[in-house]
């Protein structure tokens, strides 16, 4: 049999290959598009336990920003912009500029408002001074909470907002910070979102700051990445880090504002933690063992493991259950975190690295980092002959099975993915 011991510390070889390298040769992670549906694979051509070798090596932590799938509004799209409408719009590093105001309407008080209008606005020049003391580097996958699966894993880098607001010196009956993203100034358009004055001030234990973020995987962000500068927020799902950011107001309104919000999504949802599949079969021969590899995201409950089920297609669901619970789970195999989180010697900027990263060791102090992804592997043993539905699910670092414990829909999908299985005899 397969020895995956071995074959997960490969993958640890090849994870730190792919972080280093990072988005100059980084390509996309595997299984952050659909679940990819191998063929039935021919046992004179490949072992099964070959094939799961193959598999496992092709398994990558970061996606490049090219191989991102894209949530994107507005019409025509800021990113399809010619370069010169982008200038003047204020969507290159020479003309981005970021206001910081008070809603004075709620009665907030700001000592420095940062506006375009008195010429006081944060521009590019200012954003990397406060870099060169305050900037933060962090993983995390970015996920739409509407959506089956992430859209790409990253490593970000960016400025605290709280440095930033900062600037403007905030004084008294704030209790909330709105901010927009540039969407051709009109007001239908417009993309907004928010978050409690007291999340940017304060992280919760364990977590990243929220970032005013201009770098994705050592590079500056590009246009359809929300570029120059964007809002990044680790725990929420995508509405949450807004692209194109140039406006922020500091408001004692209680309300959010969230453009989200109006579409009757639950605006304060952490990301959940799931399983999904990277590449199954469509099927194999009976009694040969089955290579399935998959990767999960690790939400605000953290990842104690990940397990798989084969059922009968023909078995009729148990009446009152509609979360699985009864399926014949068995566990999969995490793999483990790249062996060196250093970054090549063209990043190696006195950046720090996450807190979760020793800095001495360069390990991880726990694993899999929350609003990350890790991946996971199994060989199945062999089944009889006929027609299978293959699931995966999850389980939290509380024993919380997928898809508890938030299963109201709009606050992030994670239901039981499910995938039909043929299994032959010839």
């Amino acid at each position: 049999m397969i020895d995956l011991e071995t074959l997960a510390r490969e993958h640890r070889h090849l994870s730190r290959r792919y972080f280093l390298q990072l988005a100059a040769t980084a390509s996309s992670v595997a299984g952050l598009a659909p679940v990819a549906f191998g063929a039935r694979f021919a046992a004179d051509e490949k072992t099964p336990e070959q094939e799961l070798e193959r598999l496992i090596a092709k398994l990558k932590y970061l996606t490049a920003d090219e191989r991102f799938f894209n949530v994107e509004r507005g019409d025509p799209l800021p990113s399809e912009l010619a370069p010169e409408q982008r200038a003047a719009a204020g969507l290159d590093r020479e003309t981005w500029r970021l206001e910081i105001v008070p809603d004075v309407e709620s009665g907030a008080k700001v000592r420095k408002p940062l506006s375009k209008e008195a010429g006081t606005s944060l521009d590019w020049v200012g954003l990397m001074q406060l870099a060169e003391k305050h900037a933060v580097r962090y993983g995390k996958v970015m996920t739409c909470n509407n959506l089956d699966g992430p859209l790409g894993m990253g490593l970000w880098e960016g400025v605290p907002l709280r440095d930033v607001l900062a600037l403007a010196r905030p004084a008294d009956l704030i209790r909330r910070v709105w901010y927009y993203g540039y969407h051709n100034e009109k007001p239908e358009q417009m993309f907004r979102s928010s978050l409690a004055y007291s999340r940017v001030q304060e992280d919760p234990p364990g977590d990243m700051p929220v970032l005013v973020c201009y770098k994705l995987n050592g590079e500056w962000l590009s246009p359809k990445r929300g570029g120059p500068v964007r809002m990044l927020v680790p725990e929420a799902y995508g509405f949450k880090s807004v692209k194109w950011l140039q406006k922020i107001v500091l408001t004692n309104d209680h309300r959010a504002n969230d453009t989200y919000a109006d579409q009757n999504n639950d605006i304060d949802s952490w990301q959940k933690t799931m399983a999904r599949f990277v590449e199954a079969p469509l099927g194999a021969k009976a009694g040969q063992a089955i290579p399935i590899t998959g990767l999960a995201q690790v939400g605000v409950g953290g990842l104690a493991k990940v397990q798989y089920s084969f059922e009968p297609a023909e078995r009729e669901r148990p009446a009152g259950d509609p979360n699985f619970t009864k399926c014949d789970w068995r566990d999969a195999t995490l793999l483990p975190p790249p062996k060196n989180w250093g970054l090549p010697p063209d990043l190696d900027d006195g950046v720090p690295t996450p807190q979760e990263i020793d800095p001495q060791t360069g390990k991880a102090n726990i694993w899999p980092l929350r609003y990350t992804i890790a991946h996971w592997a199994v060989l199945a043993p062999g089944l009889p002959a006929g027609k299978y539905n293959l699931r995966c699910r999850s389980i939290d670092l509380r024993g919380v099975a997928q898809p508890l414990p938030r299963v109201v829909g709009r606050s992030g999908r994670n239901g039981i993915q499910t995938v039909p299985v043929e299994v032959t005899d010839g």
